[in-house]
């Protein structure tokens, strides 16, 4: 039963310290307590644990215009922040979970804005079958987490844009995001603020649980656990090396000729390599093989590794071009 209720908001912006700060405050929730974390990231993509993120997200656009790429721990589907989104994530343990009653607590905070909202679909919270809300979930033991976005004021051009990723060749055995039509609720409330709700959600937080909501102690958090947590998120083992295992195809006709790379990539690497070609230099398609077997599958490391091949400098370049652009 809960007895304590408390609210953490921070106004840290950094995606991988928020997702550590919501992993300790997880596994450190005291039985009969509820934590709700409040907290925004700035440009990022968030992406399920189990999702493909070439499959997701533009990756390197994201990443070269200042944006983070972020693997959380529990499933579903990918999901753009910025700082027109405000992020919930209530910390329970497994006896005193409940979906139902959390979700009411974001349903009622939603109304008393003037906003007409319900949930729907899988784990959708929704205005007139427009989305304005995505959650997801994890337990760890006898610890849960039930976290989502709200999205009040996202710049929906760049969402739509970082996580459109037209690749008809890309198949993947990882987990597919659903598209789903989106609403910002500020555009249903213009003068509606983070702030405003905030404060609508600690309400409602201490309505829906029957006891006062408590502002929850930073003198509990450790900074070193937290700083170790982020550095994992943050990691390109954690982000791209996930053993979700996939096939591409990279295909295109260059002045000199047509260039097609079947690709096989586990964990991030690229494991096997085909490639095939009418170019007239006959050690095209075997260098190529030789030099990206085994290299990480991004176009950073794949150009690199290529600085090495023996052939035409108008060759490379095409090639190194192409690269940048395809991945």
């Amino acid at each position: 039963m809960i007895r304590r209720i408390s609210v953490y908001i921070t106004e840290n912006q950094y995606p991988y310290k928020n997702l550590a700060v919501e992993e300790y405050l997880t596994l450190h929730t005291e039985p009969g307590e509820c934590i709700l974390f409040l907290w925004q990231n700035r440009r990022t993509v968030v992406i399920g644990k189990n999702q493909n993120c070439w499959k997701e997200c533009r990756v390197r656009e994201l990443e070269e215009e200042g944006g983070y790429l972020v693997r959380r721990l529990s499933g579903g589907g990918a999901v753009f922040h910025d700082l027109g989104n405000l992020n919930f994530t209530f910390c329970v343990r497994l006896d005193d979970y409940s979906v139902e009653r959390q979700t009411e607590v974001i349903l009622r905070a939603v109304r008393k804005l003037g906003i007409r909202a319900e949930r729907t679909g899988r784990n959708d919270l929704t205005v007139d079958g427009k989305k304005f809300s995505g959650n997801a979930f994890y337990r760890s033991g006898d610890y849960c987490y039930h976290h989502g976005t709200l999205l009040v004021d996202v710049d929906q051009k760049q969402m739509s844009r970082y996580l459109n990723v037209p690749q008809e060749k890309l198949r993947s055995n990882g987990v597919e995001s659903v598209r789903a039509r989106t609403i910002n609720l500020k555009s249903l409330q213009p003068d509606l603020t983070i702030k405003r709700l905030q404060l609508a959600l600690t309400d409602s937080f201490a309505e829906v649980y029957g006891c006062e909501a408590e502002q929850f102690p930073e003198s509990r958090l450790d900074w070193s656990a937290i700083a170790a947590a982020e550095e994992r998120f943050a990691s390109w083992e954690w982000k791209y090396g996930n053993r979700i295992f996939f096939r591409n195809e990279l295909e295109h006709r260059f002045a000199w000729g047509s260039l097609d790379l079947q690709l096989r990539i586990e964990s991030g690497k690229i494991i096997e390599l085909k490639a095939y070609t009418d170019a007239m230099d006959e050690s095209l398609a075997e260098q190529l093989v030789e030099l990206l077997t085994d290299c990480r599958y991004d176009a950073e490391s794949m150009v690199r590794r290529l600085e090495h091949m023996e052939t035409d400098e108008t060759l490379r370049e095409d090639i190194r071009a192409w690269l940048l652009r395809a991945l």
